[in-house]
């Protein structure tokens, strides 16, 4: 017998989950900042599953249950953040009481225009995985609260020609800020960073060990990431906190030191070791050697003395 999926409902304006919370509807149609600290905000209202058409950045002060986030829960504390983009499946708490915090709500089309419609997108904490929510110190606490009650008290305000530049510029500091604590949270959370590079290490050994270049090409982030349990765009944030490099330039760092292996140790061509290490093209292989090293395989190859038997 099949069991039947959850349906999953779409919000997509900002109106609807006004209306579906039970709140009067949003001083502003494309913006709105909900205050659960005093009851006013049912959450037994939304549905098991949903999908928001907007970005939403939650601000969580107190949670009685776990909050679902694609296929997994986030690991809320008192004084968590929770970053959410368009179109992302996420899931109602599954404990109604004792929830309060803030939840910024922006659609696109408030941002239409300004270069932040399209900066936004490059803040990776908006596509992270599970267990990974912005654990905010005291100090913090009070500096994102800061900005969520600038943006409120704008809101409240009379809305004039200034209003969007006012509160667009306050989204924009919330975002640095968060960047600033996550990479201060890659920093600190040791458990979780301390051997990722040997994870890491051996992700890429059983690749090659395997021989998969030769079938699937180049180990992707992609791959990288779904054999570590995180998404792409985390992997890449903890891995340039710990050495300066994102997962793509891991991967072609270890490609060039394989590389130099097979230049220096075997017979094989320039386009064999190509091949082998998973690139389509000689001549690709080529050229990334050349960036990385500054010469080209077969300069390199013509330092070692080798004899050829």
């Amino acid at each position: 017998m099949k069991t039947e999926m959850p349906k999953v409902s779409k919000l997509e304006s900002v109106s609807e989950i006004h209306h579906m919370l039970g709140l009067p509807g949003p001083v502003h149609p494309l913006i709105s900042l909900m205050d659960a600290n005093y009851g006013q905000i049912d959450l037994s209202r939304l549905p098991v599953s949903y999908v928001l058409g907007f970005y939403k950045i939650s601000f969580i002060t107190k949670l009685g249950g776990k909050f679902r986030y694609g296929q997994g829960y986030y690991d809320f504390d008192e004084g968590s953040m929770l970053f959410t983009a368009p179109n992302q499946i996420i899931g109602s708490t599954n404990d109604y009481t004792n929830n309060s915090g803030y939840s910024l709500i922006i659609h696109p089309d408030f941002l239409h225009g300004h270069p932040l419609a399209r900066e936004i997108k490059q803040y990776g904490f908006f596509s992270y995985a599970t267990n990974e929510a912005l654990h905010l110190s005291e100090q913090e606490k009070t500096t994102i609260l800061s900005i969520y009650e600038i943006i409120r008290d704008e809101l409240n305000s009379r809305i004039d020609d200034f209003s969007r530049e006012v509160i667009i510029a306050q989204i924009q500091l919330l975002l640095s800020y968060a960047k600033r604590f996550y990479k201060r949270q890659f920093l600190t959370r040791q458990v979780v960073t301390s051997n990722l590079l040997q994870q890491l290490e051996n992700v890429l050994n059983t690749y090659f060990e395997e021989e998969k270049p030769v079938l699937l090409g180049i180990p992707t982030v992609q791959h990288l990431a779904e054999q570590l349990n995180y998404t792409p765009n985390y992997l890449s944030d903890m891995l340039r906190s710990l050495t300066g490099l994102n997962a793509q330039q891991h991967i072609h760092q270890n490609l060039i030191e394989r590389s130099k292996e097979l230049l220096s140790a075997t017979n094989l061509t320039i386009s064999e070791v190509a091949y082998k290490l998973g690139f389509g093209h000689p001549q690709s292989f080529s050229r990334l050697f050349k960036i990385k090293t500054m010469v080209s395989p077969v300069k390199f190859r013509s330092t070692f003395n080798r004899v050829d038997l």
